[in-house]
């Protein structure tokens, strides 16, 4: 492995860190707040920052497969140290809430340990969207982005940051990509805070859910999330952009490119949609016999509360732990579920879903005819047995997990709801979950060992489990 190549990119991450701190002390100094806290952390990533980037210089500016799999894992555990200095600066909350509460941002989980959300300061609540935004599209296709700038190319880390089964990049240079991406990315995030404006939401209000939207991360400045603001315009408006945010962001640029055949006719796209469709409309006919949400807010509900657990953004409108409970066993499903591959949800991703029951049907189609040959297709080609296999190997890797995470849950004494919910809402970055993490609850209460638990399912599960897994083969280790 080429060690001083995996500095210098992890010391770059921490000088791009340090300077993201200007934000929230633009907003501490606007908002009559102090502002020193977030100052001394940046000051501190920078000076730190510069000096590795400087004497690391590799003299092999290759990045192979095991450089990629451990500077991205790296990466997300420093930027998520670096974060929770913040939250210790400011003494908003202890080391270990802390940690958590910064995983939960550059996951884009949304789990908060934070009780009282809007008696925190400005300028903390703007780094902890912040860090959902940053999150959100991955700092490593971030820094993809200014990589040649250090003569460095970034094809092996853009692989470990989006290891999804299928692989569609939107231009033939890695660095161009990420550069395209980002710029769909602040396009969504600019039109949903100039939507939200209008809307009658405040500047600043507007800007951290705008970040947190794009990102599918859910952190709010209210206590209440999006209720809180009993606004139906508002509401509409999120809807609309969680949804771009669950989809595929290499189909947004063959929409803005004029392909609109191509987009319509991708098969995970129409999946995606036929999702939401089902369970929307099980959550309009099921809910309002509890509820009273009926007609057009019945609607508005339905595919609200669908969008926000299916894209793992975790928004909150209502109390769904006073749902049937065959609408709960759906949240569980949509849970797992997450949003489309290519985009800033968790969960199994539906390309994965897709794939993997056309397998099981063909395995089905193969029981019955011994010899007959017929492959798993998507978008009309083959699809290689390699890839179906590792789809498969990547659901026995979420189970367990999800299992492990969800045993030191119940081991901690919450019951079996809880602790289920728990590991997927860790694994899946969504957030809330049911029982005692339901939308109205916090995290707060778990014991630490249970919060580190919780945290290392957030990272393997905004990694795609496999690019954190593969650190734990001796095999990795050998040369």
């Amino acid at each position: 492995m080429n060690l001083r190549l995996e500095i210098r990119v992890l010391a770059g991450l921490l000088v791009l860190l340090g300077l993201f701190q200007l934000a929230p002390v633009a907003t501490a100094l606007y908002f009559d707040e102090p502002f020193w806290p977030f100052l001394s952390v940046g000051l501190g990533g920078v000076l730190f920052g510069l000096p590795l980037m400087w004497y690391s210089k590799p003299e092999d500016r290759r990045i192979r497969a095991r450089d990629g799999f451990l500077v991205v894992s790296l990466a997300w555990i420093l930027a998520s140290l670096y974060g929770a200095l913040p939250y210790l600066t400011t003494g908003a909350l202890g080391p270990v809430d802390a940690f958590f509460e910064s995983v939960a941002g550059f996951s884009t989980t949304g789990s908060t340990v934070i009780t009282a959300i809007e008696a925190q300061t400005h300028s903390l609540l703007l780094w902890r969207s912040l860090t959902q935004w940053l999150g959100g599209m991955g700092i490593i296709v971030f820094t993809i982005a200014i990589l040649p700038l250090l003569g460095i190319g970034g094809m092996q880390l853009f692989k470990a940051e989006m290891p999804g089964p299928v692989a569609d990049k939107v231009s033939p240079r890695v660095a161009a990509t990420a550069r395209r991406l980002w710029l769909i990315y602040v396009g969504f995030t600019g039109a949903e805070w100039l939507a939200l404006r209008l809307a009658g939401m405040s500047g600043f209000d507007a800007l951290c859910h705008s970040f947190t939207t794009a990102a599918s991360g859910g952190f709010s400045t209210r206590d209440g999330s999006i209720g809180a603001f009993d606004s139906p315009l508002i509401e509409w408006i999120i809807i609309f952009f969680m949804l771009m945010a669950g989809i595929n962001f290499v189909l947004h640029f063959r929409l803005l490119t004029g392909r609109f055949r191509a987009v319509w006719e991708d098969s995970e796209l129409r999946y995606f949609l036929a999702v939401i469709a089902v369970a929307s409309a099980v959550f309009f006919f099921v809910v309002p016999q509890v509820q009273g949400m009926e007609g057009s807010i019945g609607v508005r509900e339905a595919l609200f509360n669908t969008l926000t657990i299916l894209t793992t953004t975790g928004y909150t409108t209502s109390n769904f732990e006073a749902w049937p409970s065959l609408a709960q066993m759906i949240i569980l499903h949509l849970m797992i579920l997450g949003g489309m591959s290519g985009s800033t949800s968790g969960g199994v991703k539906s390309l994965r879903a897709l794939l993997g029951f056309r397998a099981l049907r063909v395995s089905f189609a193969r029981l019955i005819h011994p010899h007959v040959v017929r492959p798993v297709k998507y978008g009309g080609k083959p699809v290689d047995d390699k890839v179906i296999g590792a789809i498969w190997s990547f659901f026995t890797a979420y189970v367990f997990i999800g299992t492990f995470c969800a045993a030191v849950v119940a081991f901690a004494g919450y019951d079996l709801v809880t602790s289920i919910s728990a590991s997927l809402s860790a694994l899946s970055n969504i957030g809330p979950g049911l029982g005692d993490i339901g939308p109205t609850d916090h995290f707060a209460h778990f014991p630490s060992y249970v919060k580190f638990t919780l945290c290392f399912g957030m990272i393997a599960g905004r990694l795609e489990i496999f690019t954190l897994l593969v650190l734990f083969q001796p095999e990795f280790w050998r040369r």
